[in-house]
């Protein structure tokens, strides 16, 4: 058992590397197509090695015995970000044909959609294959943020940095941490901010809808992270009556949280 076991991690972490591969092999194509400069190879190389080593690793510590069909496409949706983030980098040198950048991102955007229906179709969700597409998710974001930025102002890094900058916090605030309720109004709103900041990438509206298509992404992601983080402050309130009428803290810390909360009140 424990060389079955040995074996399936090994093929496991294969996978890994056959996606690294694979990520090189884009990056050849994408160099040799428009003769990519060294910013946007050192880029795409930086990320494929990170994206490679920080999965392997997870893997190892998850335990899995089986990559998954719904982690293969979010592999390959990370491929084609690797090849999104040399083009923005080179983007600093020279000038990428857009059509090239517009083609990678949609598809990496239209493939957001499709591992989740894998994972659930094929019962194979995992905390790790969410926690991968979220970090896909973010990252595409934040590369699109930057390439935007060139265009319209610093101001658009707001976008691709307000989800790290609420990791950050939650390092002082553990309070951040806690589960959110599902919501159709939080998963909208984050899969519009790759479309809006794509159309607004691809210039092909004139300067001034192109400032609002990326401010409107701004707003609707403030709204969203500020009614989220709303409602962790009001959840960990010490407080908070639970179902029964009693102040949830007030078991844990004595009487002197309840007596400071029925002053509040």
């Amino acid at each position: 058992m424990a060389l079955n076991n040995t074996y399936d991690a090994r093929f496991v972490q294969q996978e890994t590397a056959v996606g690294a591969g694979v990520q090189v092999l884009l990056l050849a194509l994408i160099g040799t197509a428009i003769g990519m400069g060294p910013a946007g190879w050192l880029s795409g190389l930086a990320f494929a090695i990170a994206t490679w080593a920080v999965l392997s690793r997870a893997l190892h510590r998850s335990g899995l015995r089986s990559f998954g069909a719904a982690n293969r496409v979010t592999l390959g949706r990370a491929t084609l970000v690797g090849g999104v983030t040399a083009l923005v980098a080179d983007s600093f040198q020279s000038a990428p044909p857009v059509s090239l950048f517009v083609g990678l991102t949609a598809v990496a955007l239209i493939l957001d959609g499709v591992d989740g229906k894998v994972a659930r179709r094929t019962g194979t969700s995992t905390p790790l294959g969410a926690r991968f597409d979220m970090e896909v998710d973010a990252f595409l974001i934040l590369v699109l943020s930057v390439y935007v930025s060139t265009q319209l102002g610093p101001w658009v890094l707001l976008i691709g940095g307000m989800r790290y900058v609420f990791v950050a916090a939650a390092r002082v605030w553990p309070w951040l941490t806690a589960a959110l309720p599902p919501s159709t109004a939080r998963k909208t709103v984050a899969a519009l901010q790759g479309v809006l900041l794509l159309l607004a990438g691809a210039e092909l509206l004139p300067y001034a809808a192109n400032f609002a298509v990326a401010a409107l992404a701004l707003a609707l992601l403030v709204w969203s992270f500020g009614r989220d983080v709303l409602w962790l402050y009001s959840s960990s309130s010490p407080c908070r009556p639970d179902g029964e009428g009693r102040f949830a803290e007030a078991g844990r810390v004595g009487e002197a949280v309840l007596h400071r909360c029925v002053r509040r009140r």
